[in-house]
């Protein structure tokens, strides 16, 4: 009962963490309209913003990554809070593009101590039957920060500035921070045994050579970064878009958007973990095969979604977040495969490495090249004329890029799903 409890508390106080996290992250994308007006930015320039933030994100998770396998998560994740809470409100102080630039910077490094330290807990603290479950208690807070940064920003810039939902965006932080600290700090499993016949953890010397040698583990670095592009593609543009687009208004969109990329990941993420479990005990690749199916369904439905008229906005949100709810069931059944073929002292580095390649390769390309695209569609449909007449058709052409990458993902992960038998054999067999 103890330890039930101490797994509940836990799994609560990460679940706010993310939320917080993924709040911060997000504020960026739902006030891009008000930034750029005021500062007279490109598309290509808005989505830097975010690049700033995912390219230091990456490359501080690896040192990050390594340090959760060896030292205290919970008060590694305390520190980190503090820091991407300050930077976060930092940004409110900002008087120009580079200012802000540099505090999206800072948000990052704080930002990337929260999943490897995180998801390293979960899987220490979770049997693997329960595991997918558990990530999606956890990944609840990525649709939930992303959903109220969307209402809560909306609001407060509609109504005091888009300075004043940066800073007041930083003040949970330090309690976040506190209830990370009394987080139970579980043993890590053992896997070597010891020339005295106990078993004992040994620190792999050659940690990078390990995973590297998992071939699921390069599926899942591919379909991370393709899903991460789409997912920041759309994080940085989708209020862009309803409002130049489908008409919106600052606060309408944030409705919107929160709806339909936001709570739509909830029933996402519970669905998703709950039948990637359930798959799992009947197919060793089951979770990657629930991660597969749920992203071909999402293709029609950002498809039908991107073909709707301008300002037929209701049928917009509805297939939208049809297509979002799809999406987010990846996190459920792909966070949990890593864990099943990856041994226990190697998850924390796993995971950085693994979302080093996600916001490298894909989530710092996808605010960039999307904005990149529209601004080369708004000067093809301007056709020398003044440009902010057609940034709404430039933006909704740019994000057919969305559908058709997830077309290829759901290639790479039903790639993956032929893998994953013999990894989790290889892995359990190194632990016996």
């Amino acid at each position: 009962m103890r330890d039930r409890s101490r797994t509940a508390y836990a799994l609560s106080v990460l679940f706010a963490i993310n939320a917080m996290n993924f709040f911060d992250r997000q504020i960026g994308g739902a006030l891009a309209e008000p930034i750029r007006k005021e500062w007279n930015l490109s598309d290509g320039a808005l989505g830097a913003l975010g690049t700033a933030f995912t390219l230091l994100y990456a490359f501080v998770g690896i040192p990050l990554g390594r340090l959760s396998d060896r030292n205290s998560r919970k008060r590694i994740l305390s520190v980190a809070f503090v820091v991407w809470s300050l930077m976060t409100s930092l940004s409110a102080l900002t008087r120009s593009y580079w200012q802000m630039f540099a505090t999206r910077l800072g948000v990052g490094v704080g930002e990337a101590a929260c999943a490897p330290a995180a998801t390293s807990l979960i899987g220490d603290l979770v049997p693997p039957e329960r595991r997918a479950r558990a990530m999606s208690i956890f990944m609840l807070g990525l649709p939930i920060g992303i959903a109220l940064s969307y209402l809560v920003s909306s609001l407060i810039a509609h109504t005091w500035g888009w300075r004043a939902a940066f800073l007041i965006a930083g003040v949970p932080g330090i309690f976040c921070a506190i209830a990370a600290m009394f987080i139970h700090e579980p043993e890590r499993p053992l896997t070597r045994p010891s020339a005295q016949g106990t078993s004992r953890e040994a620190p792999n010397e050659r940690p990078w050579r390990t995973l590297l040698s998992i071939p699921t583990l390069w599926w899942l670095i591919l379909s991370g970064a393709l899903l991460n592009f789409n997912m920041y593609a759309l994080g940085s543009f989708l209020a862009p878009l309803l409002m130049r687009y489908h008409g919106a208004t600052l606060r309408q969109a944030g409705l919107m958007a929160m709806a339909s990329y936001g709570l739509s990941g909830i029933p996402g993420l519970l669905i998703g973990g709950a039948l990637a479990d359930r798959l799992s005990l009947q197919r060793k690749n089951g979770r990657l095969l629930v991660g597969a199916f749920a992203i071909l369904i999402s293709v029609p439905l950002l498809l039908l979604a991107l073909s709707r008229p301008a300002h037929h906005v209701v049928s917009f949100v509805l297939l939208s977040a049809g297509g979002c709810m799809a999406m987010y069931v990846y996190y459920s059944s792909v966070y949990a495969t890593l864990h099943d073929v990856v041994e226990p002292g190697l998850r924390g580095t796993a995971m950085a490495l693994y979302f080093f390649a996600m916001y490298v390769l894909g989530g710092s390309f996808g605010p960039i090249v999307t904005g990149m695209t529209s601004d080369f569609f708004t000067r093809r449909a301007a056709a020398g004329a003044a440009l902010e007449p057609f940034r709404g058709e430039g933006l909704h052409a740019a994000m057919y890029l969305i559908p058709v990458l997830s077309a290829l993902l759901t290639l790479v992960l039903f790639a993956g799903s032929t893998t994953v038998a013999r990894d989790m054999e290889k892995q359990m067999s190194s632990r016996a």
